[in-house]
């Protein structure tokens, strides 16, 4: 597990991973990095509770970073790949490691189950699981058990992750993706499966959102730019949008100009654009909100904005090589 910087989430996510069904040993891998928000002194005392929980220093501070520094510390042969904001299940170790064997799969995964607790997570929460927010990939939104493209987390054969040269750690987001993509094309199989779902506690706040949607969207760019090969159309929707809606509002700005000088303002028409995309949005969102009540239906469409903006922002900055000047600037990623 990468930790940096989580005090609010990193018990839970310990807590839930002690509390396994797992007749086999286990030991607990806390990469921490360099955190100033009190999670070193959480971790620190998680450690000295239980004998299982081993605490890491991860001085990249990075996740890739964390992770590879946890695996090659690991003394067992699967390596289970959890996120500080993540809940597992208590039969999670169980099923994972059962459905390694039964498929003989390098990488089993399953749902991202986003749950809120302020209105705000809720509403974010919706979006993650719907296809109008993240896309609908079956580890957001569910799906039959079989080979995937990718899983979210995963429970690794250690050898396979050993095989690929483990993560890559230049990059700070899509490592999974990356990852994965390596597992298949060495002929290993990743395998979803709907019953390992994991409890998700989505950013809190818009900022936070905002800020987590434009590296994601940074580094999904330099993916696609890296391997053009293994992209879904999916992910050029977002960029898309951004500049359509850019190059309507500079065009209907225009034809205000025109207006000011008496001329025939038919750029006004690019507005239309922008405001297709606000439509959208808000008539989609409140959509997928039904039956989570008035407060996250009224913040969905600002929501959905925080998710598709930044991200295709970030990813058009990344497909254009800007991702390691402002990965530089951004400083260590979190966890």
């Amino acid at each position: 597990m990468p930790v940096l910087n989580d005090a609010t989430h990193v018990r839970a996510a310990v807590e839930s991973i002690l509390t396994q069904h797992y007749d086999g040993p286990f030991e607990v891998l806390i990469a921490l990095g360099p955190s100033i928000d009190g999670t070193t002194e959480l971790v620190a005392d998680l450690a000295a509770r239980d004998a299982r929980v081993t605490v890491l220093d991860n001085e990249v501070g990075s996740t890739p970073a964390g992770l590879n520094l946890g695996i090659r510390a690991a003394q067992y042969p699967v390596v289970v790949r959890v996120d500080a904001h993540s809940v597992l299940p208590a039969d999670y170790t169980r099923i994972a490691v059962e459905t390694l064997e039964a498929t003989g799969a390098d990488n089993v995964g399953g749902i991202m189950d986003a749950r809120g607790e302020t209105p705000f997570q809720q509403a974010v929460a919706v979006a993650y699981t719907s296809k109008i927010g993240l896309g609908g990939s079956a580890f957001h939104v569910g799906g039959t058990a079989g080979p995937a493209e990718t899983v979210y987390l995963g429970v690794f054969r250690r050898d396979a992750l050993e095989r690929v040269g483990l993560f890559d750690e230049d990059i700070k987001r899509g490592q999974d993706w990356e990852l994965n993509r390596r597992l298949r094309e060495t002929g290993g199989v990743v395998w979803f499966t709907p019953e390992l779902s994991v409890v998700y506690r989505p950013r809190s706040s818009i900022d936070r959102l905002t800020r987590q949607m434009l590296s994601t969207g940074l580094w999904r760019g330099e993916l696609a730019r890296r391997f053009p090969a293994s992209n879904g159309i999916r992910y050029f929707i977002p960029p898309a949008m951004v500049v359509g809606v850019v190059l309507g509002t500079l065009l209907g700005l225009g034809g205000l100009v025109q207006a000011a000088f008496g001329q025939a303002p038919w750029l006004l028409a690019g507005f239309a654009i922008p405001a297709v995309y606000l439509l959208f949005v808000a008539v989609a969102g409140m959509a997928a909100a039904r039956g989570h009540g008035a407060a996250v239906a009224l913040r969905m469409p600002l929501v959905l904005s925080c998710i598709h903006v930044p991200w295709g922002i970030g990813f058009l900055l990344g497909y254009a090589r800007f991702t390691r000047p402002i990965a530089a600037h951004s400083g260590k990623a979190s966890a």
